[in-house]
């Protein structure tokens, strides 16, 4: 793997992850593929944090990650406390770096599959992205299949990857699934550059409404989420953050710790 996190990666809320911006992943993204090494790249947020304590298969997935993004102000804002150098423009995912990251594919002709959404979703959201990235050789296949290691429709999945040979593949099947199916078939993903993306497609589709640009930076997204989709999202947005409260009393503890041994060491030095 030619991306390995670089040292500066931090723990917060119980999970590890790198404070990068879209820019810098999106160079690793360009590296490896130029190169021809497979990467693993994830995303953390409040929601994989929470799951990350219960789900033994996530939690092997976010080790074996070479980066992981962080996609969350408020994780962002919350490490900003503790007085680790996080600042709004570390916030990385799908939405920030989309442009940048097809026009990336454009220049370079790069393959790239497409898995996950509703069938016909990703046919919809592929022509448009055809339209505006002709140089592209772009591939999906819906997510609505048997992901179960070793059924028939897990196994016709990859060989269709298998055939069209990406150097880059978008995994959308949503969290902790896509995750999951990451980890099962990761040996049959070798030399592709891997990012789960949740609802990319639906996006690039216009299944599903893409809030304003402006709320990501004001810590509101995830507002515009819950009023589109409140049934879906209730739980996640107002219930889950709450079970992170013993990560984030560790998180204090552990700086508190650190600015005593910084203010020894201070105290020692000539």
């Amino acid at each position: 793997m030619g991306t390995r996190g670089p040292p500066g990666r931090i723990r917060l809320l119980g999970g590890e992850m790198d404070p990068i911006a879209p820019a810098e992943l999106l160079g690793r993204v360009e590296s490896s593929v130029a190169a021809g090494h497979g990467a693993l790249i994830a995303n953390h947020n409040a929601h994989s944090l929470y799951l990350l304590r219960r789900d033994s298969k996530l939690r092997a997935f976010f080790q074996a990650a070479d980066l992981i993004q962080i996609d969350s102000f408020p994780v962002l804002f919350w490490g900003g406390l503790l007085g680790l150098p996080l600042d709004k423009g570390l916030r990385s995912t799908y939405l920030d770096w989309r442009g940048a990251f097809w026009a990336l594919a454009d220049k370079g002709g790069w393959r790239v599959f497409y898995l996950g959404g509703q069938p016909g979703v990703a046919d919809r959201a592929g022509e448009a992205l055809r339209r505006r990235w002709p140089n592209v050789s772009l591939a999906s296949r819906h997510g609505y299949f048997d992901a179960a290691p070793g059924s028939k429709q897990n196994h016709d999945v990859l060989e269709a990857i298998a055939a069209f040979n990406p150097q880059v593949l978008l995994v959308g099947m949503g969290m902790p699934r896509q995750e999951h199916w990451i980890a099962d078939n990761r040996p049959a993903l070798a030399g592709m550059v891997v990012l789960s993306v949740g609802a990319a497609f639906d996006y690039e589709a216009g299944a599903q409404k893409t809030p304003p640009r402006w709320s990501g930076p004001m810590g509101l997204e995830w507002l515009f989420r819950l009023v589109a989709n409140p049934l879906r999202l209730s739980k996640r947005y107002l219930i889950e953050p709450w079970f992170l409260a013993p990560s984030a009393a560790s998180d204090v503890v552990r700086a508190v710790r650190g600015r005593e041994r910084a203010d020894r060491r201070g105290l020692q030095a000539p």
